[in-house]
């Protein structure tokens, strides 16, 4: 249990980090991007925002990828397939269960699972920001 516990708390640790420098990546991409391809001299809105959900994409695959490298590198899951399956689902807290985690590493999971939850919300509240500052839903705009 407590390997668990130090183990997860560690790889959340990374996440966070991933996730902080990766939305401050989005941004800055987003930004030079919108910034360089115009259209009739305005930024592009769609532009920015595909940019926003492919980055946000990227990055939450990248966190996915660490969660299940995890699981192999302990032997949890015999292939990459099977741990990389099992983490999509763990971390996107959908959980189909039809790929079960051996009982010794169910903690290690459940912290995954908030790990995602946490890291989704907080993704949907940059898409949110952003849509609203350089997005289709500019304040004042629309609402």
């Amino acid at each position: 249990m407590l390997l668990d516990l130090a183990l997860g708390t560690l790889i959340i640790s990374l996440t966070v980090l991933i996730h902080t420098f990766g939305l401050i990546g989005v941004t800055h991409a987003m930004n030079w991007l919108t910034d360089k391809v115009r259209h009739y001299g305005q930024r592009s809105r769609l532009l920015a925002m595909n940019s926003v959900v492919l980055g946000i994409f990227a990055i939450l695959t990248v966190e996915v990828w660490l969660w299940a490298v995890c699981y192999l590198a302990l032997g949890v899951f015999g292939d990459l397939e099977t741990a990389l399956y099992f983490s999509t689902s763990s971390f996107s807290t959908v959980g189909y269960g039809d790929v079960v985690i051996e009982k010794d590493w169910r903690l290690l999971a459940a912290l995954e699972s908030i790990n995602g939850f946490l890291l989704i919300g907080w993704s949907t509240a940059y898409l949110i920001a952003a849509s609203m500052r350089v997005g289709p839903f500019r304040s004042g705009e629309h609402f």
